[in-house]
């Protein structure tokens, strides 16, 4: 099958195709300790399009919860969210490989369950893989969807579904027994199969354990510039929020500048400037 890129310069919701291959799971894992690996969320087809030619991963991360539709956690995304939001993102990309995550309760009951979810995921969205959370415990989840010919990534240290349980969103690993606990668990979902990790939130000598400890790529946010990636939330880098978490750094301030230009939109409606000659049509002689 052919893949295509993007004329952005003509195309809006229906890209120019040219010849494009895709970035695969193969090629993400022989990465590690190679060139970082770039990721950032991703929810819609337009956010996809732009991001697609700077990027090696674009997530369709739970955090749309949040960022789309204004809830309060990650923990009411359902599977079908998931899988609106993972489709558009396809659409609209021809060279990162897409990852969808695994919302709450669409996984843990089971590994058959999870299989279920996960099926859904990658037949209704064209994604190259799912993320799920947890270590340990998720070992026979991750080895169950990967014997199954379903990639998985992971997420140790920081995960937010576990918030009510980890009482917070504060950094993780700072105690001995949580160092040594996530770095177990990072081990653990890299040998039950998953071609990657996600470590969130966890102080910066841990990052870099997990890094060295584990043999596929480890995905930074919020945790090592040694990390072989990173991954960011896209309206948290390009500053659409005021407040952010520690670790983000805003690439732009497309609050400020989004509001300073729907300020002279109004201003234009009301003063009658808006529409002038060049947005309306001329009656035919």
């Amino acid at each position: 099958m052919s893949h295509v890129t993007l004329d952005t310069s003509t195309s809006r919701a229906n890209p120019t195709p040219s010849p494009q291959k895709r970035v695969t799971i193969p090629a993400l894992r022989n990465r590690k300790g190679g060139d970082p690996i770039v990721m950032l969320t991703a929810y819609t087809t337009r956010m996809a399009q732009l991001l697609d030619p700077h990027c090696d991963m674009l997530l369709v991360g739970d955090s749309l919860g949040q960022v789309i539709y204004g809830l309060p956690s990650t923990l009411p995304v359902t599977l079908d969210m998931m899988i609106a939001h993972g489709a558009a993102v396809v659409r609209g990309s021809y060279r990162s490989a897409v990852i969808v995550d695994m919302p709450f309760g669409s996984y843990e009951a089971s590994p058959e369950a999870a299989f279920a979810s996960a099926a859904r995921v990658m037949a209704e969205t064209g994604a190259a893989g799912v993320k799920l959370e947890g270590g340990a415990a998720m070992v026979p989840v991750v080895e169950f969807l990967t014997r199954r010919g379903i990639p998985v990534m992971g997420h140790v240290g920081l995960t937010p579904q576990a918030v009510n349980a980890l009482g917070g969103y504060g950094a993780r690993g700072r105690s001995n027994a949580e160092h040594a606990q996530i770095l177990d668990d990072a081990r653990a979902i890299a040998e039950a199969g998953a071609f990657g990790i996600v470590a969130e939130g966890v102080v910066e000598t841990l990052a870099n354990e997990i890094t060295a400890a584990v043999p596929v790529p480890v995905i930074g946010i919020g945790a090592s510039n040694q990390c072989d990636g990173q991954v960011l939330v896209i309206d948290d880098m390009l500053g659409m929020f005021e407040r952010t978490a520690r670790f983000v750094k805003r690439y732009d301030d497309l609050s400020g500048r989004i509001s300073a230009a729907v300020e002279t939109y109004a201003q234009d409606v009301r003063s009658r400037a808006f529409p002038g000659p060049e947005q309306v049509y001329a009656a035919r002689d």
